[in-house]
């Protein structure tokens, strides 16, 4: 079975690297075998030490004591704010064999508006950073990137949609094409620490250590999203940092929080009105689906469409085919809707629907902002940053969608890998 999980991953690899050469923009001018070998093999070095390598995984797993050490900050503060919405305990007595009721907006999201301020002040404090920068010289050094691409490709590990296209804001007018795209495709394959955390805790109940493969699934993504986004829009550029540059700058530690504060309550809010919406439109299109003749004896609903769309991508990165469904409709939701919607139907499905492996695989290819409301917003940050690259960037956003989308699923796919070892 191992050798045939493996084989199924090994197909879901080259059929994600084809896809990318299907869409390139220039199929003659590709990066050479030896680069796009060293890609893909660096990409299963980094999943079989973060995942195989015993103290490597434990101290990826000391992130976990750190997020339910802010969880059970922020739920006093959230209690304080909203009482027994938020957390404190119950006015009334619960029902006998029912849980006390779980609150996402009073009680999981206000992590996104703390741990925004934390960030920011961590910032400040040049502690992340420094951080950023050491992970651009590691892109850098093994897959010979430029500077501002590394540089854009550490911010997005801990920064949004929105927050890390101001680390290269001065960079915007000066870089190719091809740096630009790169850089698009690297803020939609990866996810930023403010919603790591909110979508860690979804699926705390569901999928053990949920914090370390969320963070193993952004590192893991990093060079497949380079290698995806070399393949669509091929070319070199070698646009250099500038190592005093100050483009996300603080006056002060208050300043910081204040600042971070008010950039988690926007992406709160954003985060409450995506959901609402996206929830209210699903339901809409089923309901509309729900006039069609049954299908094999039940209605037809948007989730069942995402299912058939996406379960042959879903199988051949590793999901047996009986699963595939069900990991197809999530990886649909997550690329026309939201991954976190996807994440809360994750954490919704019944015992046993999907298997461990299955589990992990789908995890770690929900990892990533590739949806078409990121797009917008990135296009337009990019835009607000630099005018004159506007149009450019437009051009480019549905690329950087479906890039952000197969370096995604190429992660699950190495995942799916490593696990069949």
């Amino acid at each position: 079975m191992a050798i045939v999980a493996q084989l199924q991953g090994l197909l879901g690899v080259a059929l994600i690297v084809f896809l990318a050469w299907a869409f390139s923009e220039n199929r003659k001018q590709l990066p050479g075998w030896r680069w796009i070998a060293g890609a893909l093999v660096l990409q299963l070095l980094l999943a079989l030490v973060i995942v195989r390598v015993p103290f490597v995984w434990d101290a990826i797993g000391v992130a976990n004591h750190v997020v339910q050490a802010i969880e059970k900050a922020t739920l006093v503060g959230s209690s304080y704010m909203f009482g027994y919405l938020g957390g404190a305990p119950l006015p009334f007595a619960v029902a006998e064999g029912s849980q006390p009721p779980l609150i996402i907006a009073f009680q999981i999201l206000p992590l996104v508006i703390v741990f925004s301020a934390i960030s920011a002040l961590l910032w400040h404090w040049k502690i992340l950073s420094w951080i950023v920068r050491g992970l651009s010289w590691a892109l850098q050094r093994t897959l010979g990137v430029s500077g501002v691409v590394g540089l854009g490709g550490g911010a997005n590990i801990f920064l949004g949609v929105v927050e890390a296209p101001l680390v290269l804001r001065a960079y915007f007018e000066r870089m190719s094409r091809a740096e630009l795209f790169m850089v698009m495709a690297l803020t939609m394959s990866t996810i930023s620490g403010a919603i790591l955390i909110l979508y860690a805790t979804t699926l705390s109940k569901t999928v053990p250590d949920a914090v370390g493969h969320m963070i193993s699934a952004s590192l893991i993504s990093l060079p497949a999203a380079v290698l995806i986004a070399r393949l669509m829009v091929p070319g070199d550029g070698k646009t250099a940092t500038d190592p005093e540059d100050t483009s996300l700058k603080y006056d002060s530690s208050i300043d910081a929080v204040i600042r971070g504060t008010m950039d988690g309550i926007q992406l709160f809010l954003a985060v409450i009105g995506v959901i609402i919406v996206v929830f209210a439109l699903v339901a809409l299109v089923d309901q509309m689906l729900s006039i069609l003749p049954l299908i094999g004896g039940e209605e037809l609903t948007l989730r069942r469409l995402f299912g058939w769309l996406f379960a042959p991508l879903m199988w051949a990165i590793g999901v047996p085919w009986n699963e595939a469904p069900t990991a197809g409709a999530l990886m649909g939701t997550k690329a026309i809707l939201n991954e976190y919607v996807a994440y809360l139907d994750l954490a919704a499905l019944p015992a046993g629907e999907l298997g461990p492996r299955s589990q992990l695989i789908v995890t770690y290819a929900l990892c990533g902002v590739a949806n078409l409301a990121s797009v917008g917003l990135l296009v337009s940050t990019i835009g607000t940053l630099c005018p004159d690259r506007r149009g450019e960037a437009a051009a480019l956003g549905m690329k950087s969608w479906v890039a952000g989308n197969l370096a995604s699923a190429m992660t699950g796919a190495v995942i799916g890998l490593v696990t069949a070892v």
